[in-house]
């Protein structure tokens, strides 16, 4: 009998050392979301707020944010932190240094992990469809489409694929709202400011002129273009439902790739 019961306990140990390593082996990947990081407290907040809303799209799947700077976590300590499968998915609207520096050097320094790094949120419809959602919300309507014209206000980069990005970005919104011109206009680097692009569009007759914020969370940019406006200035796209749907559709996205070799230099995006 006592053999026995030693036998029975035995088996009933392998299989349940079967069952956890399964467990482990099917849960989904980690999605890590990467914030820039702002000394704005409202920054943190939002984001919160968005990852709250990609969470209860998506019940079950673990859900981590790290920060590149300014704010805690760091990505580097959020990653350090984890085991296994990550799916990191940047939090940026474009192509530029963050995306192909920072974010691979972060995953590089975590060789412990498999990594897969998403591509940045814009451009993308959705995108769209949420700055379309804030222009109204803060009263602004394109009733009279010959005479309105928005300014997508963007961080700006000296990265000709970051202004690429937000160009695409401007057209898919010029689109959504029936064709009124949509010009970028930049907190930085090169390209345009916001009060340029608020002039070429009054240059084209346009005096119904809205600033669209193409930022992800409130900050010192965002601030600086919203006072730049003459007249509505829409919020930031802080976490519209859109924005968490897109957030789950660049990890869907990035799971169909191959996971990133160590150390990752780059990334195809």
């Amino acid at each position: 009998m006592t053999r026995f019961t030693a036998q029975l306990t035995t088996q009933l140990d392998r299989l349940g050392s079967h069952g956890v390593r399964r467990g482990r082996r099917d849960r989904p990947p980690t999605l890590v979301a990467v914030a820039h990081g702002s000394r704005d407290p409202e920054a943190l907040s939002t984001v919160t707020a968005l990852l709250d809303r990609v969470r209860a799209l998506r019940p079950g799947l673990p859900v981590r944010l790290g920060h590149i700077e300014l704010n805690r976590p760091l990505l580097s300590d959020t990653l350090a932190a984890l085991r296994g499968e990550v799916v990191l998915v940047p939090l940026l609207l474009s192509r530029g240094y963050h995306i192909k520096r920072d974010i691979p050097d972060a995953v590089a320094a975590a060789p412990h992990l498999t990594a897969r790094i998403a591509a940045p949120l814009g451009p993308d419809p959705l995108l769209a469809e949420a700055l379309d959602a804030r222009l109204a919300e803060a009263g602004w309507r394109a009733a009279a489409p010959h005479r309105a014209g928005v300014v997508l206000a963007a961080a700006g980069s000296r990265d000709p694929d970051a202004a690429a990005d937000t160009a695409r970005t401007a057209a898919l919104l010029g689109a959504r709202l029936g064709g009124v011109p949509v010009l970028p206009g930049y907190a930085s680097g090169s390209g345009p400011t916001v009060p340029e692009a608020v002039r070429a569009l009054a240059a084209l007759g346009r005096d119904r002129i809205a600033v669209a914020s193409y930022f992800t969370a409130p900050g010192r940019f965002a601030t600086q273009c919203a006072n730049a406006a003459p007249g509505v200035a829409a919020a930031p796209l802080g976490a519209h439902p859109a924005v968490a749907r897109l957030v789950l559709r660049r990890y869907e996205q990035a799971l169909a790739s191959a996971p990133l070799p160590h150390p990752a230099a780059t990334v195809g995006v």
